[in-house]
């Protein structure tokens, strides 16, 4: 699944970044990585940008930027289950 499939308020975690280029070395340079986990902040009304949490800073993303993150959806427990 790619990064635009999150809600607000989920979180997840960088399985692969498809981008190529100039966008793929951006990218990688602002900490968006294999195995970085991230929440989702915020998606604009029209969809584009998101912000995301990522390594203590928020980062705004255009949506096809974001469409090229493939992600893995982290389960966080529910306050009963702790």
């Amino acid at each position: 699944m790619d990064m635009l499939s999150l809600k607000n308020g989920e979180s997840g975690q960088i399985i692969a970044v498809n981008a190529k280029g100039e966008i793929r070395r951006r990218l990688l340079d602002m900490g968006v990585v294999k195995g970085v986990p991230f929440s989702m902040i915020r998606k604009a009304p029209l969809g584009d940008p998101i912000e995301i949490r990522i390594k203590r800073f928020n980062l705004s993303l255009r949506r096809e930027e974001a469409a090229q993150i493939l992600i893995e959806r982290r389960v966080e427990p529910e306050a009963s289950e702790l």
